[in-house]
């Protein structure tokens, strides 16, 4: 026999550069194929510009419970962070200049959604009133998840305008017009 004469390692020796030389020349007659499109990043869900949303009860950090409302004749700036969030850390100086060269007409709004560290409104002075989140839903029902987010709404609950993450000077502007 075949195998016999000739050695099992010869034999498979033969057979794999056979096997390799059809590849490789397959490889070349083929085709160049695109690369596959890269996927496309999915867009976390947030709020949007059109929407609306309800009025809320929250705890001051004060202790004192408020009625936040989108009542007629006022605008609300809502600015929702976490207290360990060092963007939300960078925006806070920002929303406080905001805040003292706000207009009449706006009611200005923090909204923390965690528990702050000892010594962080001393370390973080915040002019503005400050109140917590009240629930995961709450959260969920404003498609809040990513902060910073500043929140323009419009008398009766209508999201005027919104930007998440960092924003700079001019878009505040925006954000915070009269």
């Amino acid at each position: 026999m075949y195998l016999e004469r000739r050695g099992r390692s010869e034999v498979l020796a033969v057979a794999l550069a056979a096997i390799l030389s059809a590849a490789v020349t397959a490889g070349a007659q083929a085709p160049a194929q695109s690369p596959a499109p890269a996927p496309s990043p999915s867009r976390e869900p947030g709020p949007v510009k059109g929407e609306v949303v309800a009025p809320f009860e929250a705890q001051g950090v004060d202790g004192t419970t408020y009625h936040v409302d989108y009542a007629k004749g006022t605008t609300t700036i809502l600015l929702f962070f976490l207290s360990g969030c060092p963007h939300c850390q960078r925006m806070i100086p920002e929303w406080a200049r905001m805040f003292e060269e706000r207009h009449d007409s706006l009611r200005i709004l923090g909204v923390i959604m965690d528990r702050e560290p000892p010594g962080f409104f001393s370390a973080n002075p915040i002019p503005f009133q400050v109140v917590r989140a009240p629930s995961p839903d709450f959260l969920r029902s404003y498609k809040i998840a990513r902060v910073p987010v500043t929140m323009r709404v419009a008398p009766g609950g209508k999201i005027e305008d919104v930007a998440v993450g960092n924003v700079d000077g001019i878009r505040l502007g925006d954000l915070f017009r009269p």
